[in-house]
């Protein structure tokens, strides 16, 4: 029986129950079922779903909003005072004579508390704030970069398993034709038409079949895993539709300019702004800062009480060999941060306009597969098996032809797997709709 002949069967039958199906439509409403194709739209995983729920469910981003509320927190209490520090002590305690001991026998001798305080000069602690603003900024700019690899991640993971299960479907499309080719072989060998050797042909080509079915099947189990690494839920849920694959979000009239503000430069752009916040602060230590010290003197009762008052001014002796220097190094690492973000900038503008002339490449090799290449596959599969019905053809030479057909269009598949890819690595190099689908949490921002 050959595939035609059972398809137009099923057409057939599939004729006669049609008008018992439109009779069960009615009595499924009244029961208030629900239509198969409106179920399995609302059960379908999209793309732009997938990457939503690996956003939603990411542990990364919300270590990067506790890195923020962090250095926030931290930028209000670098922008205080120092904490006052409590002295208290005895001053001139006798440790001879006939008042060795005594608190109250010498007049020298006092029982002194006291509070001294470091006054910071106000640039100092604006700048060390400073720095850990930036540094929040640093971690803002982090979490962009990480939604960014997510979705791009969650993307490539979608397509892998949405390309794998394609291969799939047509590896098992050419198992049911081997299957039916078996028969055909054995029912001509029985009519006398044909010989052994085409039905044990026919029976190694299934058997081939299958073996590539189940190694694609593991690349279907593979993908699930990887895409459910990212979504969570049933690893199941079938997808939707794949996405347009020939269009993205760059201009590519504009690349160098567009990423510039790529998030991974924006992380080393903010890395040179903490340095150079590094290196003011350097500038501003050059200017020793104030402590003032004030002490309550209790002396016996037969001696006045007294008050101290000092004033602490460090010492910079050896400014060159160390305040000067320290200034230098801040300064010098200053320019590694920016030679190591342009270094960064040119080596992704590189990248990405290779991967953007390969993905061009392979969309025009795919339609070459799609209009060309797979036509003539399944022509040269016609003709042979018309030759093979005419008798002037041999099995094994249709099953050579269905073979080479199948290559063709799992070739066809593979390159259209490696173009989206290629797609999901350009397309998310930018984080799409960041605010909505993870927005930061409040931080506090006031300054005192």
């Amino acid at each position: 029986m050959s595939f035609s002949f059972c398809a137009s069967m099923f057409a057939h039958q599939k004729t006669k129950l049609y008008p018992q199906f439109l009779l069960l439509i009615p009595i499924a409403i009244a029961f208030g079922l629900t239509p198969l194709n409106v179920r399995a739209t609302e059960s379908l995983l999209t793309l732009g779903n997938a990457q939503q729920l690996a956003v939603i469910r990411s542990r990364q981003l919300i270590a990067q909003d506790m890195a923020v509320t962090a250095s926030r927190e931290m930028a209000v209490a670098a922008g205080q005072l120092p904490d006052p520090i409590l002295k208290a002590g005895i001053d001139n305690l006798p440790v001879s004579g006939p008042d060795r001991g005594s608190l109250t026998g010498d007049f020298m001798t006092m029982r002194r508390i006291g509070v001294m305080q470091e006054l910071t000069r106000n640039d100092k602690r604006q700048l060390r704030a400073e720095r850990y603003d930036r540094l929040a900024d640093k971690s803002l700019a982090e979490k962009t970069n990480a939604i960014a690899t997510i979705q791009r991640d969650t993307a490539i993971s979608w397509l892998d398993r949405y390309y794998a299960e394609r291969m799939a479907t047509l590896v098992t499309e050419q198992s049911n034709q081997a299957t039916l080719e078996i028969a055909a072989a054995e029912s001509s060998y029985r009519a006398g038409r044909g010989s052994q050797a085409d039905i044990f042909a026919a029976r190694s080509a299934l058997s081939m079949v299958d073996d590539r079915y189940s190694e694609i099947q593991r690349k279907v189990r593979t993908a699930k895993t990887m895409l459910n690494r990212w979504t969570g839920g049933d690893p199941e849920l079938p997808l939707a539709g794949e996405p347009d694959i020939e269009k993205i979000r760059l201009d590519l009239s504009a690349l160098d300019k567009s990423l510039a503000h790529h998030p991974q430069i924006a992380v080393l752009t903010r890395q040179t702004e903490i340095a150079e916040t590094d290196a003011r602060l350097a500038e501003a230590n050059k200017k020793t800062d104030w402590s003032v010290e004030v002490a309550f003197q209790q002396r016996g009762p037969a001696y006045s009480n007294m008050v101290s008052v000092g004033i602490s001014l460090p010492f910079q002796w050896d400014q060159k060999n160390r305040q000067d220097r320290e200034l230098s190094s801040k300064l010098a690492m200053v320019e590694q941060a920016k030679a190591e973000r342009d270094e960064t900038l040119r080596a992704h503008v590189a990248e990405t306009k290779a991967m953007i002339e390969e993905w061009q490449s392979n969309l025009e090799r795919s339609a070459r597969y799609e209009h060309e290449l797979i036509p003539l596959a399944k022509e040269r599969t016609q003709v042979t098996l018309g030759a093979y019905r005419g008798g002037k053809s041999s099995l094994s030479d249709v099953l050579a032809a269905r073979r080479n057909e199948t290559d063709t269009r799992l070739q066809a598949l593979q390159l259209q797997a490696d173009t989206a890819r290629l797609w999901a690595q350009i397309n998310f190099l930018f984080p799409v709709d960041v605010q909505a689908m993870h927005p930061t949490q409040s931080t506090n921002k006031d300054m005192p």
